[in-house]
């Protein structure tokens, strides 16, 4: 219901700032721009669901055989104390733990084409749960948030970006990304349970929270210590590892079993290949509308009009340069990208907005995508209070990567 009234309201948005530089303004093309805005977009958002068919064919088809082998079960029974207190609907031992965990890790290791197949497996598994098919979980709610806060330890493909546009220091934009990141999530956990009222003072959630934390200490300090270099190749070499790892394991534990290995890929594979399907109406319907939203010039108005709020209230004005990037990241992941690069080309990556850009882009998740493609991929159409706990989760990210670019970077 919510992303109904968004999708209504970016339309009519774009449609009034297109009259609105058609009457005062005389720019009658406008209506042109924007239209061709939608056969784009359509276009852009079908080559995005098409091209996730092979990654979804091949990651859920080795999630299959996992399944089959008990080693996604295994892992599952590694975070159910914790995941049994925040999601206290799943039965305990159920295998979509394990689904979720692996969805959560990949995300971490900045592994989008990864962690999307694993999300929807854990997607699936928790509809099969859920009592009102047409209306979201609690369970998959928390899910959702967890995912859509986009806790990342390992923002590979930010750094190589920097690196492409000739940044003195391509991974200086680690530690800020990391604090941002956590504090989204940390924000969107603790937002969910309050109004799922769910015990977060229970000795385990605060004993994992605190677990994290320390680790993330940790993750601080080893990356204070590596050169630049070696921190690029540390984090490429780790989620490559990580991601190998598992597939051995998962062949390794079928094979141990007797399990067809083959005919557990394909099976997989083809739920991978009919999810990969049922994704395109979903993933034109948002993109279509951001698209008419951008095309309008009511971003560019948008950020004329914050850069002046900004110098009023003593704020650094060309930071609002970055409020684009920061809108448009819950909108569209690949928006939020071009206008990262687009700000780190116009401004320099070594400048304040260019690392505020890149902080932005590492601190969340696509919410409307992740909104958009996971409930979608088991139809449901009432997404209850996800969409306010993914966007309070969003603004905590933006909130504090605004803070600390200036402490870093001013």
């Amino acid at each position: 219901m919510v992303l109904n009234y968004i999708w209504i309201s970016l339309v009519l948005l774009a449609i009034v700032m297109g009259l609105v530089q058609a009457i005062y303004y005389g720019n009658v093309d406008i209506f042109s721009t924007i239209l061709n805005s939608t056969f784009s977009n359509a276009k852009t958002g079908f080559e995005l669901s098409l091209g996730l068919t092979g990654v979804l064919t091949l990651w859920m088809g080795i999630m299959k055989i996992g399944e089959r082998a008990g080693a996604v079960n295994t892992l599952g029974k590694g975070v159910a104390p914790f995941f049994t207190r925040i999601f206290p609907e799943v039965p305990k031992n159920h295998p979509v733990f394990g689904s979720m965990l692996m969805n959560v890790a990949a995300n971490m290791l900045g592994l989008d084409n990864a962690a999307t197949p694993m999300g929807l497996k854990a997607m699936s598994e928790l509809q099969e749960l859920n009592t009102d098919k047409s209306k979201a979980s609690n369970a998959m709610i928390m899910f959702i948030v967890l995912g859509a806060s986009g806790l990342t330890i390992v923002p590979t493909s930010i750094m190589a970006y920097r690196a492409q546009l000739g940044a003195a220091n391509p991974a200086d934009v680690f530690l800020p990304i990391l604090i941002a990141t956590y504090a989204s999530t940390l924000v969107g956990l603790l937002v969910c349970c309050f109004i799922q009222k769910i015990k977060i003072w229970d000795r385990v959630v605060l004993g994992t929270i605190g677990i994290i934390t320390l680790a993330m200490v940790g993750m601080v300090v080893l990356a204070s210590r590596l050169a630049p270099e070696k921190l690029t190749v540390f984090s490429s070499a780790f989620a490559a590892i990580f991601l190998l790892g598992v597939i051995v394991w998962f062949i390794i534990q079928a094979m141990v079993k007797k399990i067809n290995v083959y005919d557990a890929f394909i099976d997989g594979a083809k739920d991978g290949f009919k999810t990969a399907v049922a994704l395109i109406p979903f993933m034109v319907a948002i993109l279509v509308a951001v698209g008419m939203f951008r095309a309008s010039g009511a971003m560019d108005l948008l950020e004329d009009g914050l850069r002046w709020c900004f110098a009023c209230v003593g704020i650094n004005p060309d930071m609002a340069a970055a409020v684009p990037t920061a809108i448009m990241k819950p909108l569209s992941g690949g928006g939020a990208r071009g206008l990262m690069l687009e700000a780190m080309t116009t401004y320099g990556a070594d400048s304040l907005v260019g690392r505020l850009c890149c902080i932005l882009q590492g601190t969340t998740d696509t919410t409307f995508y992740v909104l958009a493609v996971y409930f979608g991929s088991v139809n449901i159409k009432n997404t209850r209070h996800a969409v306010v706990c993914c966007l309070l989760s969003d603004l905590a990210g933006i909130i504090t990567a605004f803070v600390i670019a200036p402490i870093f970077f001013g």
